[in-house]
């Protein structure tokens, strides 16, 4: 269609058993963060005809993608000249708490046993939706707060109690450091953002997850702190949108040639 120049579009497999890894190091899924910027874009750049230097490389995502965007951009200026984010996870009090309780519902039914649950999860042919809560929530504690005391696969902590659904504050904190919204906050965090040439940002308005709301609060944050962005909102839920691409790609092209 020829609204955009060619580019080279790397796409890395971040998923892991516990569902997404969002990009982190992580003692209990591995050092996705580390094997990105370490291992693959070197190799990318060696193998491929690529301009070399952060000016002309971004991140872009969707979902835990989209956040994986976000903290590959804050944790590496050196690396990300510019970075999009599509429905990405941010404000946790309200996108994860939701989970909470139809995850403990589940676990109950496992007789609150993580081991149980996981392993029938596992070796189920076709995943029970209502499953879904839990496992999400399994594989964003193995993100945020992994636990290397304990052994797979409960080597994480959850942020909650699965009897009476209350948050636990110690693990909770660890979550919440990991939340774009409290993120923002620190210096190098803002300075990194300051220095994209692109920072996109954007989520349906009828996302089954509430992000519209954290995009929104993440976008205002950005404004008070003078970071230039696009925010962008669009009538849709949060699957299916692959189409937001069309905006996003030519935005990042144009951004990194």
């Amino acid at each position: 269609r020829k609204k955009m120049p060619e580019v080279i579009v790397v796409m890395p497999d971040g998923m892991t058993r516990y569902g997404g890894s969002q990009y982190l190091n992580s003692s209990a899924t591995g050092r996705y963060c580390d094997h990105l910027i370490k291992e693959l874009i070197p190799y990318i750049d060696r193998t491929f005809r690529t301009l070399g230097n952060s000016a002309s490389r971004a991140v872009m995502g969707k979902s835990s993608g989209g956040y994986g965007a976000l903290r590959l951009a804050m944790a590496h200026p050196e690396t990300f000249g510019a970075a999009a984010c599509h429905s990405g996870d941010m404000n946790f009090d309200l996108c994860y708490s939701v989970d909470f309780p139809p995850a403990s519902r589940v676990l109950e039914r496992h007789d609150f046993s993580l081991k149980k649950f996981f392993t029938s999860y596992e070796a189920a042919p076709k995943k029970p939706r209502d499953g879904f809560p839990l496992i999400n929530m399994i594989g964003m504690a193995a993100a945020y707060s992994p636990n290397p005391k304990k052994k797979f696969p409960e080597n994480y902590d959850l942020p909650f109690d699965p009897y009476t659904c209350e948050k636990i504050p110690a693990v909770w904190k660890k979550w919440l450091s990991n939340d774009p919204i409290h993120l923002i906050g620190q210096k190098e965090n803002r300075q990194a953002l300051k220095q994209l040439n692109l920072l996109f940002i954007d989520c349906g308005t009828n996302d089954e997850y509430h992000l519209q709301f954290g995009a929104r609060l993440f976008s205002q944050k950005l404004k008070k702190l003078g970071i230039t962005h696009i925010h962008e909102e669009f009538p849709d839920s949060h699957s299916d949108t692959a189409y937001r691409y069309d905006v996003s790609l030519p935005l990042i092209a144009e951004a990194i040639s």
